[in-house]
């Protein structure tokens, strides 16, 4: 009889390996546009563990070119949508503009939806990253467009950053407005003479208030103010009229300017962010909360700090429970501890892929409180978590391992070696596997899912990787989901996957179905 442990008609199946990891370990290539689609709704463009910036900007430029164009803007508008993302769908419409897409005008249409994306757009198109660096006659109607038909409060919250400032954009393409308060804004955008009453209403309201001409605090974003305008006492009032997560976000801006101080505004603030009502409608996910939690500086006082807590507990409302045998694998070696957008000068993430991982292990818990967590390194980690802990107490537990190298398959053998009942088993990891790389043939990955399917054939695997790179573990198939970054919305995708309505090519497919 040949050998039964190299003809196995199962191991068979699991193709080879075709490609190195950034670890230079055996993995998996996805297709271009799998990894468009990936980068387009979880790419931060910033640099990471194993990414430079560079790099994967050099990677979106050539996929670019070798996707077809109507695919690209499909990504472009999934990903600003969808994935709410910024730098990403901005980067696809330059890239269309400098290849002269007939799909631009519509592109431009769906994904500049706010002065934030006009100055993004605006600005990659004039670095020269995408091949060009004017913006050309096409381009410069698009943003005419825009600067004409925004409101007066759009254009005011545009008028927030720089490089470029709106002023920069309006300089460069020399709208014509028909309106005389849009002519007027213009110019005083510009710091020409202007006649204020010929300003529209919410700009007359500012200068008024900057010139001291009256106490009341205009309706416009809080940047607009200046630093030395408000007072605690108005500070403390800003708090009240900003919506929800305006006040998730800005909890440092609200402590940095003494607001705090104010008596009844710790308290108010505290309520307001602990209010199940409130959490519900704003329809806010752990993630969001994480983040603001680890944001929050020394000067946020702790009664506000626990109310995030709270609110984080009430979030798990809008997690969905995962039936059946539930794993969750958390990556804690120590490349997760690179923060989960990447490296950025001034702007980045105190979240660590390590607390993202953690996090969800520790949600999926709480909403299931049978499920396993496994985390790992070079092995599996032993540990003990109370499931009626809190998601953060159990979150800080895990994140607080780290270190090792990355070894995907480490919990995957341990569950196939005692026959474990699997239904769903979710690896969280930055999927640069090495420990367990093999000279020829599958991933051990992927041998070890094998595995485990032949114990449970209707088990699901759902591996996602923080940081996406051009590599997995386990390749894409009916019973394998690849998602690569994070956002709240992945846990519906696995809920969604997991119930079988989600193929191999979820990302590819979701992109391709949206309308035109």
């Amino acid at each position: 009889m040949a050998n039964f442990q190299l003809f196995n008609t199962r191991q068979a199946a699991a193709p080879a390996s075709d490609t190195l990891n950034a670890a230079q370990a055996p993995a998996y290539a996805y297709n271009a546009k799998h990894r468009l689609a990936q980068l387009a709704v979880t790419g931060c463009l910033n640099s990471t563990f194993y990414v430079s910036p560079e790099g994967q900007l050099d990677a979106v430029l050539q996929l670019v070119s070798e996707v077809d164009s109507r695919f690209v803007a499909q990504a472009a508008r999934y990903a600003r949508q969808q994935g709410h993302m910024k730098d990403m769908p901005a980067l696809l419409l330059a890239a269309l503009t400098a290849q002269r897409s007939a799909l631009v005008p519509e592109l431009f249409a769906q994904v500049v939806d706010n002065g934030k994306m006009l100055r993004n757009f605006v600005q990659i198109l004039r670095s020269g990253a995408t091949g060009r660096k004017s913006l050309g006659s096409q381009p410069k109607r698009l943003v005419q467009g825009w600067l004409n038909s925004a409101t007066e409060r759009q254009l005011l919250q545009a008028s927030v950053g720089n490089r470029p400032s709106l002023a920069d954009v309006v300089k460069m393409v020399h709208p014509k407005p028909s309106e005389a308060w849009r002519a007027a804004f213009f110019a005083w955008l510009l710091g020409k003479p202007v006649d204020a009453q010929a300003l529209p209403e919410l700009t007359r309201a500012l200068l008024a208030f900057r010139s001291g001409a009256t106490t009341a605090v205009p309706q416009v974003p809080f940047q607009l103010l200046g630093n030395e305008t408000l007072s605690r006492e108005q500070w403390a009032e800003q708090a009240r009229n900003m919506g929800w997560q305006g006040l998730r976000m800005n909890l440092n801006t609200l402590a940095r300017h003494g607001a705090f101080q104010v008596p009844g505004c710790t308290e108010y603030v505290a309520a307001r962010l602990a209010d199940a009502a409130e959490v519900a409608k704003a329809r806010v996910y752990p993630y969001q909360l994480l983040a603001a939690y680890r944001m929050a500086g020394d000067e946020v006082p702790q009664p506000v700090r626990e109310a995030l807590q709270d609110a984080l507990e009430l979030s798990l409302a809008n997690v969905p429970a995962l039936q059946g045998a539930v794993v969750v694998c958390p990556d804690v070696s120590g490349s997760m501890h690179s923060p989960v957008t990447g490296y950025r000068q001034g702007a980045t993430t105190a979240v660590r892929c390590i607390d993202v991982a953690a996090l969800v292990a520790a949600a999926v818990l709480r909403k299931q409180p049978a499920a396993r967590v496994m985390p790992f390194e070079v092995g599996v980690v032993d540990i003990r978590l109370n499931p009626r802990d809190s998601v953060m107490s159990n979150a800080q537990k895990l994140a607080a391992i780290g270190g090792g190298g990355t070894n995907c398959s480490a919990p995957l053998a341990q569950l196939a070696n005692a026959k474990c009942k699997v239904d769903t088993l979710i690896l969280v990891s930055d999927n640069e596997s090495w420990i367990d790389a093999r000279r020829h043939g599958a991933t051990e990955t992927l041998r070890q899912w094998e595995r485990i399917k032949a114990i449970n054939p209707q088990a699901r695997l759902v591996c996602i990787d923080m940081q996406p790179g051009a590599t997995t573990q386990a390749p894409d198939r009916e019973d394998i989901l690849n998602v690569g970054g994070f956002s709240d919305a992945v846990f519906d995708v696995i809920e969604q996957f997991t119930a079988g309505h989600y193929g191999a090519r979820h990302w590819v497919e979701a992109i391709e179905a949206m309308a035109p």
